[in-house]
């Protein structure tokens, strides 16, 4: 059974976990299929990504029946070898979106749980329906967020307001999560609203939104002002003159779409 289903056209990348009958929960074979597609979609000519789920949910979290495994199994042996780089396969999932070098935009509907929050926050943009709730839902089960929660969750939420959900693992519906930091915007249909997004992208710059996707990174990481300012220097430095560039300014002064390489 195919578990992450990998569509491209038009330079916008469509990535749906395939798993509708478990409400996309992650199973092994999803995880792997999650990574598996990301590396798919990091070798391709694609200027964005949608991410979404099929039928009610985007992922309701963990395959509870993957417990039994972790139950059986030693837990050191299974979570802090590295396997990509300084990750391991479960914070693979969630990081490799984080990690491409397009703009990644989730498509939210339904329960977005656990580990589907976590692959969620690993997307730059986040719409979402009204009936969607999100939560960060390890708690419920005695366990902390360990798929990259850590490093993608405080760039989105206060602090006082991550403690609160990861203390009580309390779903939250779209429009709180909105206010909250963890939802961009909401759709009554945030699978259409991604991808005229992801399109509206795709008809920019591709190497300008990449870099703009490098400066933003190194700004969140915490790095200096000065290394900050000297990266925007450089950045640009490489943009002005470019074919990209004098695309963009050749389609502006004809009152045209860019045609891009």
């Amino acid at each position: 059974m195919t578990r992450v289903r990998v569509e491209i056209a038009e330079h916008v990348a469509r990535v749906t976990l395939a798993r509708a009958e478990k409400l996309n929960a992650v199973d092994p074979e999803m995880l792997e299929a999650i990574i598996a597609a990301g590396a798919e979609v990091d070798r391709a000519d694609v200027r964005a990504v949608v991410l979404a789920g099929e039928g009610r949910a985007f992922c309701a979290g963990l395959d509870v029946a993957g417990f039994a495994e972790m139950a059986a199994g030693d837990p050191e042996e299974m979570i802090l070898p590295r396997t990509h780089g300084a990750a391991n396969r479960w914070q693979q999932a969630a990081l490799v979106w984080h990690r491409l070098p397009v703009p990644v935009i989730a498509a939210l509907q339904g329960p977005v749980y656990g580990a589907g929050l976590q692959i969620a926050a690993g997307a730059d943009i986040r719409i979402a329906a009204p009936d969607a709730e999100l939560a960060v839902m390890e708690m419920k089960w005695g366990l902390v967020p360990d798929m990259g929660g850590m490093v993608l969750l405080p760039r989105l939420l206060r602090s006082d307001a991550l403690r609160r959900l990861t203390y009580t693992a309390r779903p939250v519906p779209a429009e709180e999560a909105a206010r909250l930091g963890l939802v961009t915007e909401l759709a009554p249909d945030p699978l259409a609203a991604a991808e005229a997004l992801a399109h509206e992208i795709a008809g920019r710059s591709p190497s300008a939104v990449r870099a703009a996707k490098r400066l933003i990174g190194l700004a969140e990481s915490g790095a200096a002002a000065a290394e900050v300012l000297m990266a925007e220097s450089r950045e640009q430095a490489g943009l002005i003159g470019g074919a990209d560039q004098r695309e963009a300014v050749t389609a502006q002064a004809a009152g045209r779409p860019p045609r891009f390489g």
